[in-house]
């Protein structure tokens, strides 16, 4: 079975219906169990104290900010090339829950900045390039908001979303390309002299698998929405003919 066989409409819904259902299960309860694990079981820090335990909040959510803008990318290049409705509409139900998920970041950074740099925002090149992302987040909504005609709408979101990459690779890398900033370094690394002690690992890793699976569940959710939003619209137009 081909990849591309679930780029109609009828396929996505039979599957996206029964997937659903699990990833809502496995959002659930990988994220109570991440955050209880974390927040209560896990001790404070000894140099950031109870304050890094935001960690479980705050790094899953900026991950998966980027990552999905990284969806929107690719669901837009397969529209360019391959003009499938489905991977538009994908594009177009990945925007909101990232823009939340880029806000939900935003916010819990400076939470978690403020005692320790004395100051909820710094003009730090990866928190800069965050809310130039949270930025363009808004004007990729706006546009589909904008354009009547869906497909025209979905050729210049698919562009923008091509452009916004930029700055999600920037919000990613920011740190490795500039060494000045007091953003720290990856939580997660390959390298175990870099990320956190196994301690905050573990339960974090946990908190980062939930928060996809929500990612998952909303996005399916709201591409659902789209797809059916659709079809009563064409019935609609149908009936005015």
């Amino acid at each position: 079975m081909s990849i591309w066989e679930f780029a109609n409409p009828v396929r996505f819904m039979r599957l996206s219906g029964k997937v659903l259902p699990y990833a809502t299960v496995l959002a659930i309860g990988l994220l109570v169990v991440g955050l209880v694990w974390g927040f209560f079981f896990t001790p404070d820090d000894y140099k950031q104290g109870s304050t890094v335990k935001i960690i479980y909040i705050h790094v899953p959510a900026a991950t998966l900010a980027i990552n999905a803008w990284g969806v929107m990318f690719i669901a837009s290049l397969v529209w360019l090339i391959r003009r499938h409705h489905v991977s538009a509409l994908v594009a177009r139900a990945a925007a909101p829950v990232g823009a939340t998920l880029t806000v939900v970041a935003l916010i819990t950074g400076a939470i978690w900045g403020q005692p320790m740099w004395g100051t909820y925002w710094e003009w730090d090149p990866r928190l800069t390039s965050f809310l130039v992302l949270f930025i363009f987040y808004l004007g990729y909504m706006a546009l589909w908001e904008a354009i009547d005609e869906p497909d025209k709408a979905a050729d210049l979101t698919s562009v923008l979303a091509m452009v916004g990459t930029v700055f999600a690779v920037l919000s990613r890398y920011a740190v490795n390309f500039w060494n000045q900033g007091l953003h720290q370094g990856a939580s997660l690394s390959l390298d175990k002299e870099e990320h956190v002690a196994d301690v905050f690992y573990q339960p974090l890793l946990m908190s980062m698998a939930g928060f996809f699976f929500l990612f998952l569940a909303l996005v399916l959710l709201r591409t659902r929405t789209e797809i059916r939003a659709r079809r009563i619209r064409a019935l609609q137009q149908q009936e005015a003919h």
